[in-house]
């Protein structure tokens, strides 16, 4: 299965919506781009494939909300995560190597 329809199954949103396809991409681009930063290799590993769908997700459902770290609204209070969760950050860390 594809990343993209893998993305989409966890959001769901229907596979045949092709609507938000380009924005979807460029989020699992921006996964596999943090990836690869942050292990120093040039594919992301089989293993690391799903942290990418992953950072997909929470980077979509950060879209708007870029740079807070909370939000109250009608007396509820919201706070956001910074950064990669530590779930995450776990499994790409497994397979890090040395910057050349």
């Amino acid at each position: 299965m594809e990343q993209l329809d893998k993305l989409k199954i966890k959001l769901g949103i229907p596979l045949e919506d092709t609507s938000q396809d380009e924005l979807l991409n460029l989020y699992l681009e921006d996964a596999k781009d943090t990836i690869l930063e942050l292990t120093h290799l040039s594919e992301v590993p089989v293993n690391l494939l799903r942290a990418q769908v992953e950072l997909a997700i929470i980077y979509y459902n950060k879209q708007g909300i870029e740079c807070q770290t909370g939000h109250s609204e009608g007396g509820i209070n919201r706070n956001f995560e910074e950064g990669i969760p530590e779930s995450i950050m776990k499994k790409i860390r497994s397979v890090r190597r040395l910057p050349r």
